[in-house]
């Protein structure tokens, strides 16, 4: 049984899940969206945003904390300078997973994570709220011969040749 047991293993032991994980994080933070499976970015989510949280604060500590984990210098820097300016100001929630569909060879739903503030297209197409539309019924609706005609018939002008 599976009690309490609230992570996806993902069919790996231990230690390729962390370091499964770790080079996934690595690659988000580098790239800015990567490409996978659905179990997989969820996964990614739960470990990646603890360490993106941190870098809220530039501290030794924290620079320790996330390096102990990612063992890469280059990403961790990135994570700290590039990353950290633009999700200052949020309170969470730094990456975004968008289905993408089924993958050919074996059927597995594949997506894409990426981090929230580094899609452009998605910030600029923010849809504009639809005015205050009323609900209507059928029932409550007047029938069309009772209804006032708004539009007069317009009649054409021959046309000069």
């Amino acid at each position: 049984m599976r009690h309490n047991k609230k992570f996806n293993h993902l069919s790996r032991k231990k230690a390729h899940r962390d370091a499964l994980l770790a080079n996934m994080t690595i690659s988000l933070i580098m790239h800015k969206r990567i490409f996978t499976t659905l179990a997989k970015a969820k996964a990614l989510r739960m470990y990646a945003e603890p360490l993106i949280n941190r870098a809220k604060e530039d501290s030794t500590p924290n620079r320790r904390l996330v390096f102990a984990h990612l063992q890469n210098k280059e990403a961790v820097t990135e994570l700290f300078r590039e990353v950290a300016q633009k999700i200052a100001n949020r309170p969470g929630g730094y990456t975004r997973i968008l289905k993408t569909g089924n993958r050919l060879g074996d059927n597995a739903k594949t997506c894409f994570i990426e981090l929230v503030d580094y899609n452009e297209a998605m910030l600029n197409d923010k849809p504009a709220k639809k005015g205050g539309r009323t609900r209507r019924s059928r029932r409550g609706s007047k029938p069309a011969a009772e209804a006032p005609a708004t539009e007069a018939p317009a009649t054409e002008a021959p046309a000069a040749e």
